[in-house]
């Protein structure tokens, strides 16, 4: 069975959901839901796949490296699609691990982007296609 969703703890609801806000409809995600304890986006137009709900934190924690969530991958239809998420961070500003490009030690075609996200997660944009 696939997986139906999976939450993500943030520090501060409202700064993440402006954060995702932006970052969400170039991954092919929209708005799910959103209240004074959550919100969540699932994929775009009817597609099936992985809803991703946010709660608040009940502190700071997320630490890159340790036991728990290492990364979250978000798979688009194009390469371009893949280039234009890395545009979009490069003006925000945040940090870049890997720019677009392929990884031949990942199953091809693999073309993705790297980068770190609201309170330091690792997020990705891949693309499975040859073009």
């Amino acid at each position: 069975m696939p997986l139906g969703h999976i939450g993500v703890n943030v520090t501060d609801l409202n700064a993440a959901r402006a954060y995702y806000d932006k970052v969400m409809p170039l991954l092919e995600y929209e708005p799910f839901l959103a209240d004074d304890t959550q919100f969540a986006y699932r994929p775009a137009g009817g597609k099936v796949g992985t809803y991703v709900f946010f709660y608040p934190a009940s502190g700071p924690g997320y630490r890159p490296g340790s036991a728990g969530l290492q990364h979250l991958a978000f798979m688009v239809r194009t390469r371009a699609e893949v280039d234009s998420v890395h545009t979009w961070v490069l003006s925000r500003g945040d940090e870049i691990i890997h720019a677009p490009r392929e990884f031949p030690q990942y199953p091809p075609p693999y073309y993705a982007t790297f980068w770190t996200g609201y309170d330091g997660i690792m997020l990705e944009a891949v693309c499975h296609k040859e073009f």
